[in-house]
């Protein structure tokens, strides 16, 4: 089998349930991919996004769930800057179905299987 796909998570705080759920589709033993996030509460310093520019360097992709409170999460708007700035695939999902936001840059998609594993197969 083939190394796990590691893909970045970057969402709103407010959208830490739609994150785990996420987060959760990996959790099955033949998922071919890993997830990874740098959910924080506090303050975003320095050190923290060193480690997140690190954490992006080495994901294959980065899934962006997009919802309202996309618009005014400061860390998620860098995280996203980051993963452009790195050149990292990015795919955006909308966190909700009754939410269809718009973030500048993020080609965003429904949540589903297909619209995930194949963006994620792609990488």
């Amino acid at each position: 089998m083939a190394d796990k796909k590691v893909v970045f998570i970057a969402f709103a705080i407010e959208d830490e349930r739609q994150r785990d759920f996420l987060k959760g589709q990996s959790l099955h033993p033949r998922a071919p991919y890993e997830f990874i996030d740098m959910s924080v509460k506090q303050a975003y310093d320095n050190d923290w996004k060193t480690k997140v520019r690190t954490r992006i360097r080495r994901s294959d992709g980065v899934i962006v769930l997009v919802s309202k409170n996309s618009l005014t999460s400061s860390g998620q708007k860098w995280e996203i800057q980051c993963a452009q700035e790195e050149g990292k695939p990015i795919r955006g999902i909308y966190a909700y179905s009754n939410d269809r936001t718009s973030l500048a840059g993020v080609t965003t998609y429904v949540w589903s299987d297909t619209n995930i594993s194949g963006f994620i197969d792609s990488l």
